[in-house]
């Protein structure tokens, strides 16, 4: 099967990130040490998942507007692939938290925050699943996911930098470029962040082929 360009393109930067984010060199900084390594795996999929999700409920708004069946099922997979995304933010800033802060889950809020925000969006799936009419179920948590997003961003960004937080960028605490602005660190960020986020794209892309496909099978059954 012929990739596409963008795909060459997602795998030539993910082994780049890969290859780059464990054997490129990077500052020594007090407490991170290696552990900032993460910096290219952590933050990246967040990025990811922010801007997956926002394609989500994007395509949440476009349903409501004008009901088809593949504004709905672009919704849906994309929300998949952003809470899969959320997960892996979690597990891994979960591993950055016990090296740096000395235990996995410290009740920080902004730990807090992308804890509820993940249950926020399993939610939106139970709600999908608890309805047997396609046109309900695409309606209502269509609107639901426009709800979600709306409290994602809140508890991500805005609510832990109005307490006192552990976590760079919040609580006073500066965040990597207001200390660091090595250029081995960007040189590897940015291409990891475009990276994660094709990658996202590139799993959003076959779900959604996929599940027209087992649509029509069914409707041709």
């Amino acid at each position: 099967m012929k990739l596409s360009w963008w795909k060459w393109l997602t795998i030539a930067l993910l082994l780049y990130t890969v290859v780059m984010g464990f054997l490129s060199d990077v500052p020594r900084l007090a407490i991170l040490n290696e552990t900032i390594r993460n910096l290219f795996f952590h933050v990246p999929m967040w990025f990811g998942m922010i801007l997956i999700l926002l394609v989500s409920v994007v395509y949440s708004i476009k349903y409501l507007r004008n009901p088809l069946l593949k504004h709905d099922i672009i919704a849906v997979q994309s929300a998949n692939v952003g809470i899969l995304f959320g997960v892996l933010g979690i597990v891994t800033g979960m591993e950055w938290a016990k090296f740096t802060w000395g235990e996995f889950w410290s009740n920080d809020p902004k730990q807090n925050g992308a804890a509820i925000g993940l249950l926020i969006y399993f939610a939106y799936m139970i709600l999908r699943g608890s309805f047997q009419d396609h046109q309900q179920r695409a309606r209502i948590s269509a609107v639901y996911n426009v709800f979600a997003f709306a409290a994602l961003i809140p508890l991500l960004f805005i609510l832990p930098r109005m307490t006192d937080s552990l976590h760079p960028g919040n609580g006073g605490n500066p965040g990597f470029n207001a200390y660091d602005l090595d250029a081995r660190l960007r040189a590897v960020f940015y291409p990891s962040v475009l990276a994660w986020t094709l990658l996202g794209i590139w799993m959003v892309n076959v779900r959604t082929r996929l599940e027209v496909l087992t649509q029509k099978f069914y409707e041709n059954a």
